[in-house]
């Protein structure tokens, strides 16, 4: 097995369009996505499962139904499964998810 690192700004530097997570890794039944964000994504929720956004470069807001969060460079932030919510950022930000595998059907 050959093992090597997996350098962030380059897999970033793919990265072309807002909102559009790119998956770059996968560890037991998650995946590791990086995303580049900018202006408001939609109110949605994952019914199943929780959700953890890690800001790499600026920072990111996520508006709930009763509150908001910021997360600024090298926070990050869970959402919980069922949960409401809208993320936005004021700025390019880029951003780290991790969540389970999508299945694909």
């Amino acid at each position: 097995m050959h093992y090597q690192p997996i350098k962030l700004k380059d897999e970033l530097s793919k990265i072309n369009d807002y909102w559009s997570p790119q998956v770059i890794g996968e560890m037991n039944d998650d995946q590791i996505e990086l995303v580049k964000i900018d202006g408001d994504f939609i109110w949605h929720e994952h019914p199943d499962t929780d959700k953890l956004f890690i800001v790499l470069e600026g920072e990111m807001f996520i508006d709930f139904r009763d509150g908001q969060v910021k997360i600024s460079k090298g926070e990050m932030c869970i959402v919980p499964g069922g949960v409401e919510h809208k993320p936005f950022a004021e700025k390019e930000s880029h951003i780290m998810l991790v969540e389970p595998k999508r299945k694909i059907d």
